[in-house]
């Protein structure tokens, strides 16, 4: 199980139609909220669906160094 923190940054496996396979976590709970980096697109994807799609993960921590 992966532990998700508001700002992580997520590459999916599959593109976004705008081309864009990167993700913010912006929302955390049942469902985690996402934003892509191409397109400013907001989407609420199930915990568990997520965790399956996630190819790899930049944490908060990562990302400000």
């Amino acid at each position: 199980m992966l532990d998700f923190q508001i700002g992580d940054e997520l590459e999916l496996r599959k593109q976004h139609p705008c081309g864009s396979r990167t993700w913010t976590v912006v929302r955390l709970g049942a469902d985690i909220g996402i934003v892509c980096h191409g397109c400013g697109r907001r989407v609420l994807i199930a915990r568990g669906e997520l965790e399956r799609r996630v190819k790899r993960r930049k944490s908060v921590e990562e990302a400000r160094s």
